[in-house]
């Protein structure tokens, strides 16, 4: 420690009697940093901080911090860490800037995963996905998040999923909800539907590693294509921010809307309606009366379709004519079918409109097939205008939107919703099917929830459990009373997610899945973390939620996530046998040669960094590295040295800078203990008159200001958490520079460790808190503001620190004068010129 007066060494000499007398309830101060003692800390301090964080007061703006919830499989892993490391620190910084903080927890507890593991195991899956999520919310309260236990809530739940049901209803009524004939994605092994996001590259299952093949299955689906132009519009709402690159992956989704879809009947050769629909897609509603024929690829599904009659009845090497027809709806008129590839499609499309008085592609196979082509029908006259054309397609889309068969601009890439899933583990689908009545009848809402029956053992893999539960199977038909049957697919859980924000806000509502008021006065979210994997579709059907309740009056805001902080994988690093692919151990590699080779058979191995997985054997445990460094020092470790948007490697060859700092603030709150306690023997009062005395607590002044300054931006603007970390070491840095005589007289020495304690708390709250302790109980204090410093209160009760109006900033700023000049000049400011 330097010192100013050379007789000033008496602090040098305390005993470690002395030293247990200063420490706080801990009584460690004396002693080095270690583990042990972070446990100590953590433990004295956990009951304190995991007190209800629930804030009632209306008179603060709010603020809601949500991070996606995550399935409960039973074991956090370290992204877990991460993501709820990340939303707990933003959580901590916005209540200490006065905001009244939503920071909800759940669980997306719906699945595939549990009810393959029910099935494995010969247990029910809710009794599996209940074991899960206590042991799950254990690992998260150790982690110290400071979550409102009290919204908790998990989609499985019949108190959850009564709502979900609900809004299916409402889609229901707004025609938003049908069911189709589908050619879908088929898993053999767990014998389900698999969105086209389930499906890797290989054409292989996401989760069961089969060859998946294609089937034809009637399906529901929801019409998220009639807000299409509604989603992409929203991209440019001035209330996102942040969204960086998910912006693009969201239009790219979502595509251009330049044309429209419809949906024709089919009849067949005798005019006679059949079940099938077609999707078609045009980019000229406003000419849909003057086509002539529709093209469908080989392998579509009216493709593979076996009809009553012959299969077809013209064919040659250009060409084969399905013996179907289509029905303009518009005209009445009934459009022959061919299967071909000498038309263009569009993008994501099967089936193609031939119109040939405003394509020559369709004139040329209209005449080749012998089509008859039609003179322009008198409701789609010659369009000489944009004026003209705007009009005619809007009348069309109008048209097809009362009939309910499409009309809503979109891209030809994108599909509706396909929400069947031929399992047990889900939302059951709220709809019943009577002989009686002409097609599916929903359930009325005054029966809702329809739960789920109790199944003892799943067993079932052919075809959905749920047929074998005859009791829940046969019911009565709300409509006329008789004998029905109910829906046997469930949903699948993007629905639960679409919603579960809203339902945070309202948990325990009774009569309405949330309320309007809550919405309203809470809506939208202003920060959503999560990981990129998630920033397309659960991103894409959460919006269209969302836009959907606003558009029936219940959520102010089309959009329901106003920032995004989209964090990257914490990759463990994987060793290979080179040649074979196969993955080792790491103790099984022997790296003392000048290449790694295996153990035992000198077999070449390679290195990469990867997700971490059980597979890889590149995965760590949460828990291990809980007990072997300490909560906070995990929670400082998983923000540091990146930014939360990259990939953080996971190694030990980084940790050391985290270890080494906290031991210095460690040290530094010993000193100030020290000379704070025994002042009259350390520091005379003539030292605050001496220039060397002022030019210190001058620079303590600034190094306060210019590090918080930093600390502030990179919490609030940039979310580079790991450079408020970099920040806030710098400022330890100056701390620790300045003699005995500042650190026991210095106003401005003691206003920056109060600071640098108030900053940290967000991300180290048990060892800041410790600090905090040993901060306020030092005697002879300085600071007589209760403003600035809440003397009697916890560190997460301090009001953020603020930087000082007359602390001075220097702006350079670059006036260009020409072309090719530019002139630059600075000019000193007080942060109080940047508020006149």
């Amino acid at each position: 420690m330097k010192t100013l007066y050379s007789n000033n060494v008496v602090h040098k000499c305390l005993t470690k009697t002395f030293y247990r007398i200063l420490c706080s309830s801990t009584g460690v101060w004396n002693e080095d940093l270690s583990t042990s003692i972070k446990h100590d800390i953590e433990r004295k301090w956990r009951n304190k901080l995991q007190a209800s964080v629930h804030d009632d007061d209306n008179q603060k703006s709010k603020f809601y911090v949500l991070s996606m919830f995550p399935y409960p499989s039973g074991q956090l892993h370290m992204g877990h860490v991460r993501v709820y490391t990340i939303s707990d620190t933003m959580a901590h910084f916005y209540r200490m800037n006065g905001k009244k903080v939503i920071h909800p927890m759940g669980w997306d507890a719906f699945g595939l995963p549990a009810e393959n593991a029910a099935i494995e195991r010969g247990i029910e899956p809710f009794a599996w996905t209940k074991q899960n999520i206590k042991h799950m919310k254990e690992q998260l309260q150790n982690l110290g998040c400071s979550f409102e236990w009290d919204r908790e809530l998990a989609t499985c739940d019949p108190n959850y999923y009564h709502w979900t049901q609900f809004l299916f209803l409402k889609l229901y009524e707004e025609g938003l909800v049908y069911k189709k004939e589908a050619l879908v994605n088929w898993d053999p092994v767990d014998q389900t539907v698999l969105a086209d996001e389930q499906v890797d590259t290989n054409c292989c299952s996401w989760r069961s590693g089969a060859k998946v093949e294609k089937k034809l299955l009637n399906q529901w689906f929801i019409r998220t294509t009639c807000f299409s132009k509604s989603l992409l519009d929203g991209l440019d709402d001035p209330v996102l921010k942040n969204w960086r690159d998910i912006i693009n992956l969201q239009r790219h989704w979502i595509g251009e809307c330049n044309g429209t879809k419809f949906e024709f009947e089919l009849e067949d050769t005798l005019s006679q309606v059949m079940k099938h629909t077609l999707t078609i897609f045009t980019c000229n509603p406003e000419y849909v009366c003057n086509a002539s024929f529709i093209a469908v690829a080989p392998g579509s599904i009216l493709d593979r379709l076996k009809f009553d009659c012959d299969s077809t009845v013209e064919s040659n090497d250009v060409f084969k004519r399905l013996p179907v027809m289509a029905k303009n709806p518009f005209t009445g008129e009934r459009l022959p079918i061919y299967v071909t590839d000498q038309v263009e499609y569009e993008e994501g499309m099967d089936c193609h409109l031939g119109i040939p008085g405003i394509s020559e592609m369709d004139r040329l196979f209209a005449t080749a097939a012998n089509i008859p082509i039609s003179s322009p029908k008198e409701n789609s006259q010659q369009l000489n205008s944009v004026e003209d054309v705007d009009v005619a397609r809007g009348r069309i889309n109008h048209m097809a939107q009362k009939l309910g068969i499409g009309g809503y601009p979109c891209s030809s890439k994108l599909r509706d919703w396909l929400i069947s899933r031929q399992r047990y583990w889900g939302t059951p689908i709220p709809i019943v099917y009577c002989k009686q009545c002409n097609g599916p009848q929903s359930v009325p809402y005054s029966e809702l929830p329809v739960t789920l029956p109790e199944i003892e053992r799943l067993s079932n893999w052919g075809k959905s459990p749920l047929l074998e539960a005859t009791d829940w199977l046969n019911t009565k038909c709300p409509k006329c009373g008789g004998d029905a049957t109910r829906e046997t697919d469930t949903m699948d859980t993007f629905v639960d997610s679409s919603w579960y924000f809203l339902r945070y806000l309202d948990p325990h509502n009774e009569d309405m899945p949330f309320s309007k008021s809550k919405a309203a006065e809470f809506m939208p979210v202003d920060l959503y973390i999560g990981g990129k994997e998630h920033a397309v579709l659960h991103l894409y059907y959460a919006r269209f939620m969302n836009h959907f309740l606003h558009s029936i009056g219940l959520v102010p805001y089309k959009e329901p996530f106003q920032r995004l902080l989209v964090q990257g994988m914490v990759m463990g690093q994987s060793y290979r046998i080179k040649g074979t692919g196969q993955y080792l151990p790491k103790e099984n590699v022997d790296f003392s040669g000048p290449k790694p080779v295996e153990k035992g058979t000198g077999l070449d191995v390679v290195s990469s960094w990867e997700k971490m997985s059980k597979s890889k054997h590149n995965g760590v445990h949460p828990e291990t590295v809980l007990k072997d460094y300490g909560i906070d020092t995990t929670r400082l470790l998983i923000l540091a040295d990146v930014a939360p948007t990259s990939n953080r490697h996971w190694t030990s060859d980084t940790f050391p800078g985290i270890l080494k700092w906290q031991h210095r603030l460690w040290l530094t709150m010993r000193s100030f203990l020290n000379t704070r306690s025994n002042l009259q023997n350390i520091v005379s009062d003539t030292v605050l008159h001496t220039p060397e005395f002022k030019e210190h607590e001058a620079r303590m002044f600034d190094s306060r200001n210019y590090y918080l300054k930093g600390v502030t931006f990179n919490y609030t603007t940039a979310f580079q958490l790991s450079v408020a970390i970099s920040k806030m070491q710098g400022l330890t840095n100056s701390l620790r520079r300045v003699p005995s005589e500042v650190i026991g007289r210095g106003l401005q020495f003691e206003r920056a460790l109060a600071c640098q304690i108030i900053v940290l708390a967000p991300m180290a709250p048990h060892f800041a808190s410790e600090l905090w302790s040993g901060f306020v109980s030092a005697p002879n204090r300085i600071n007589s503001s209760t403003k600035e410093i809440k003397w009697d209160q916890g560190v997460l009760e301090q009001t953020w620190p603020e930087v000082d109006f007359n602390y001075c900033l220097e702006l350079v700023c670059v006036v260009s004068t020409s072309r090719n000049l530019s002139t630059s000049f600075s000019r000193i400011f007080y942060v109080s010129d940047l508020y006149s």
